[in-house]
């Protein structure tokens, strides 16, 4: 008998895992690209007070007038001052709008209104429905 019949039964172990595994496919369907973002200073037009993670300003990418609302996770961090850089999660609001127009490199702005407060470069799509077919 493993320990895993010992101290469980089937039953719980499936229930452990399925438990688990959905935990995990929810924490993945936040995030649609992982990017580099920097912030610009105050005195460069930027914000005057860091920001926190889970901030949702708006993104704009250059091929198109349409802004969407975008949540920045930061990673290993939970705050960034204006003027620095940081690498986050980003989960956009309009994931249909922007179906398959995304590639790795892109560079796009964030916003907060009409005000530029920084800018960012997807480094890896994991939502692979954003991600620009070869043949488009």
């Amino acid at each position: 008998m493993t320990e895993t019949c010992r101290y469980y039964n089937v039953s719980d172990l499936d229930k452990i895992t399925e438990y688990i595994l959905n935990h995990y496919n929810k924490e993945f369907n936040k995030v649609d690209f992982i990017a580099e973002l920097q912030y610009l200073s105050t005195e460069n037009g930027g914000r005057e007070t860091p920001a926190k993670s889970g901030y949702r300003p708006q993104i704009k990418f250059d091929f198109d007038e349409m802004q969407t609302s975008g949540q920045q996770t930061f990673i290993d961090r939970e705050t960034v001052n204006p003027g620095e850089k940081v690498r986050a999660k980003i989960k956009i609001v309009s994931t249909d709008y922007f179906t398959r127009t995304l590639i790795e490199g892109m560079e796009f702005e964030f916003r907060e209104g009409a005000m530029k407060v920084g800018t960012g470069k997807i480094e890896h799509i994991v939502n692979k429905k954003l991600e620009k077919s070869s043949r488009d």
